[in-house]
């Protein structure tokens, strides 16, 4: 039943896949924007959250593919053809803002996705990029790009150090050798750390998961050390069972999960609950 819901974009992706061959790697992703956008806007009386789950659906079977960002120096990357759990999120997002404006373009997008992925959205270097998702939902919020629910729904304090990037830089290539860029980091991660953050527990998800609505995005919270979240997917209800779309790097690409949320997370060692953002 729940993979009827998918139907819709068959045809879709059937055509993205046509764009794809015909204009290859240079202008396909701005044909997949407009592609997708045109769909979007004969929908546009949905809420932004409804235009997510649309998006999103569009970019299914989408390959993933990490670390499609790390480039020097920073700059918006716009890449539509290889996704990552994050990079899934915000496109999807900034396709969904885009198709409610009054002239949607490829342009347009830009500038959406710009304002989603950067802190401000403004780009200034590696450290502007918002890198630890629970900053995303935090400064998104302020943009008003998203509403944080976590509090409302879960209303459990996460308190934790974050600080994996500064402790990790060899693991980030922008951070190798650069005391600037690891001191900018490390001041972002004591400001996260000292804010008041809030999640809904793993076990708290069964009882609570009516509050959450389809095209909600959420990372997945996680007991490793120093760090927040370590994925991100879009809520999908079918009937009363919550299930989600995300780009999975085990199935390498952009799928509808087979299992419930609540047993995803269940399945995952280091998974200890969700933060929500909502779409505005």
């Amino acid at each position: 039943m729940k993979k009827k819901i998918f139907l819709l974009a068959g045809a879709l992706l059937f055509s993205v896949s046509i764009l794809l061959a015909q204009h290859g790697s240079n202008n396909a992703d701005e044909e997949i924007c407009k592609h997708i956008l045109a769909e979007l806007q004969q929908h546009s009386e949905k809420s932004t959250a409804e235009l997510v789950v649309f998006a999103g659906k569009l970019l299914m079977n989408t390959p993933y593919v990490a670390h499609t960002l790390e480039t020097e120096p920073e700059q918006l990357i716009v890449n539509l053809q290889e996704l990552d759990c994050t990079t899934f999120a915000e496109n999807c997002l900034a396709l969904a803002r885009t198709a409610q404006t009054r002239k949607p373009s490829f342009k347009q997008f830009k500038n959406e996705l710009q304002l989603i992925r950067y802190r401000g959205g403004e780009i200034n270097g590696y450290p502007s990029r918002l890198h630890y998702f629970s900053d995303w939902i935090l400064d998104n919020d302020k943009k008003q790009t998203v509403k944080s629910v976590s509090q409302s729904i879960g209303n459990t304090s996460f308190n934790k150090t974050i600080n994996f990037m500064s402790q990790h830089p060899s693991s980030y290539k922008p951070l190798k050798n650069n005391a600037v860029f690891i001191e900018a980091l490390h001041k972002q991660e004591q400001e996260l750390t000292n804010t008041n953050l809030y999640y809904i527990p793993t076990e708290k998800l069964e009882t609570v998961k009516h509050f959450i609505k389809n095209g909600d995005i959420f990372g997945i919270t996680t007991n490793i050390g120093g760090l927040d979240i370590t994925h991100v997917g879009i809520a999908v209800f079918n009937g009363d069972e919550l299930y989600f779309m995300h780009a999975s790097s085990k199935a390498e690409k952009v799928i509808l999960s087979e299992e419930t949320l609540f047993e995803y997370l269940q399945n995952q060692k280091t998974a200890t609950g969700i933060m929500i953002a909502r779409p505005l």
